[in-house]
């Protein structure tokens, strides 16, 4: 297939609102060494996109300043050094940016299968969440069988994420939501209990659900306020997973707190991280966690879509935090495939 030299992609025109996105005609990205060139299907919509976009969120050194951090598609070109990937593969990638757009070039360490009997649509809204958590919440705080994990979101992409992985693992999620739409979805995924915290104090609940023990783990995206009640929910030797802050960066807590429940607190941002790193993860998941993506009877997540010239539209989605999974943007390819 001979590659266009043009393509179109969504840009960041003005930094602010959703109407500062624009679709735009593009130089077609090269793959380098150890890259792979991927023809975009769909690329998933996640919170540091609109982070990016409002001009908070600058990509690293050496990336695209195209926002989107995950897409599917098919292999359309290898660079120098790769092997494993061959032209026609289908494909999901974690990218470094560049995502909204015809075609992106990925490390080749970034890129695993689309999972049997998963669309190309579908499998758009696996990789940016699925690294964060099993980055976060299961090399770096050790989740794993029997343990319980509080899920902030649980309805969102990464509050999913978080659920199937747990699930996957042999742990038990308590989905933490805002409606009961949105527990029963987390409870389709596999949570075993939910707690609405518009109606429920979060961390009493969680202590009843728990024996009075507590939670061994939470995936929090919330921050602010919120902290405080995520260390009252916690299980001595407990460990706090924080991967977004949509409620604030400045909590007030109890230092002391934390050291009488001998409780860790960690913090992580995927982006910036090294492709070293980024491939010790997608090793990870393709270990432990893609197998079980296809087996019958998996609950693929929820997805909305929206044509890829259509994101701010897309966006507007996201900030208004009432949808359930993930969103997606399609390209011309990813409408017909």
């Amino acid at each position: 297939m001979t590659l266009p030299t043009q393509m179109n992609a969504v840009a960041i025109a003005r930094p602010g609102g959703p109407d500062g996105l624009e679709q735009q005609s593009w130089p077609m990205p090269v793959p380098g060494a150890g890259e792979v060139l991927i023809r975009v299907a769909a690329a998933g919509v996640n919170g540091p996109d609109l982070a990016q976009r409002r001009g908070h969120y600058d990509p690293p050194a050496g990336a695209s300043p195209l926002p989107g951090l995950e897409v599917a598609g098919e292999i359309a070109a290898v660079g120098p050094d790769v092997t494993h990937w061959h032209l026609g593969d289908r494909v999901i990638a974690l990218t470094n940016g560049g995502g909204y757009a015809e075609y992106v070039a990925v490390a080749a360490g970034q890129v695993l299968p689309v999972p049997d009997g998963w669309s190309l649509t579908e499998a758009a809204a696996l990789p940016e969440t699925w690294f964060t958590i099993t980055q976060t919440l299961v090399m770096r705080s050790g989740l794993e069988a029997g343990m319980s994990v509080l899920v902030h979101g649980a309805s969102g992409g990464i509050g999913g994420a978080a659920i199937q992985i747990a699930s996957i693992l042999g742990a038990r999620s308590i989905a933490v939501v805002s409606s009961t739409a949105k527990a029963d979805y987390a409870m389709r995924l596999g949570a075993f209990a939910s707690i609405n915290y518009t109606t429920e104090d979060v961390a009493a609940r969680a202590l009843e659900l728990s024996d009075g023990n507590g939670v061994d783990r939470v995936m929090d995206i919330i921050g602010g306020a919120m902290t405080e009640k995520n260390i009252a929910a916690s299980a001595r030797g407990g460990h706090i997973v924080q991967v977004s802050t949509l409620d604030g960066t400045n909590p007030n807590i109890s230092l002391r707190s934390i050291m009488a429940k001998q409780l860790t607190l960690s913090g992580s941002t995927l982006r910036p991280q090294s492709p070293q790193t980024k491939a010790a993860i997608a090793i990870r998941i393709r270990t432990d966690l893609l197998p079980a993506l296809s087996t019958p009877g998996f609950i693929k997540p929820s997805v909305t879509t929206f044509p890829m010239a259509n994101a701010p539209d897309a966006h507007r989605a996201m900030e208004g935090r009432g949808h359930l999974g993930k969103i997606v943007l399609l390209t011309t390819f990813g409408s017909e495939a």
